[in-house]
């Protein structure tokens, strides 16, 4: 089903928006897929924030490979911080790992509840988990559950996709792209051209 709903949006971004057409006959298909294991995905979220990609990459190599791929609640809980901070883990990101595990564990965060509530309620359970902020919840809903009509406007490669695509002379502001977004008619499908602006920064 996701399939088809990307092809629509490829489909409706072309005949709304000219300049994004042309990013999309560069770039070939969206490959945006569904993630199946949620929670994996936001401890991979929390690690890699403020981290280049190589770094992040090492550490969630190690993270996961400690608990032999399967890094579960209860079995992070019972881990001692310095272990977890021999895997690579700062002491702040140590705190934001198990307070999303505590979460879980506890009921308060019931991923599979969660994936049927609407985005604005997803972004509102995940960012009273300390160390998940309004930008990755947005990515977990565009990578994760494939909500297609997400905007991260403070993203700094939307920005930098937004300046590039339509030729502005500064990065723009949140206000610059809702407007961007509207004139171009990217509605119901933002997911789809934020995947293109990311992908703009690679042609």
């Amino acid at each position: 089903m996701i399939s088809g709903q990307i092809e629509n949006g490829i489909l409706h971004l072309r005949k709304k928006d000219p300049r994004l057409s042309r990013i999309i006959s560069m770039s070939g298909s969206c490959s945006l897929k569904r993630r199946r294991y949620h929670l994996y995905a936001l401890f991979r979220a929390i690690i890699y924030q403020q981290l280049s990609g190589k770094a992040a990459d090492s550490i969630i190599s190690r993270f996961f490979g400690y608990y032999r791929g399967k890094p579960e609640p209860a079995g992070i809980l019972a881990t001692k911080d310095i272990i977890l901070k021999n895997l690579g883990l700062s002491n702040q990101k140590i705190k934001y790992i198990k307070d999303l595990s505590s979460r879980v564990m506890s009921g308060e965060i019931n991923l599979r509840k969660l994936s049927t509530a609407s985005d604005e309620e997803i972004i509102d359970r995940l960012t009273a988990v300390k160390g998940i902020g309004t930008w990755t919840a947005q990515m977990f809903l565009i990578f994760s559950l494939n909500r297609l009509n997400v905007l991260p406007v403070n993203d700094l490669g939307i920005k930098k996709g937004v300046m590039k695509v339509y030729n502005l002379k500064k990065l723009p502001d949140e206000q610059k792209i809702i407007t961007i977004a509207r004139r171009n008619n990217w509605a119901p499908y933002c997911s789809i051209a934020s995947w293109y602006l990311w992908k703009s920064l690679e042609l």
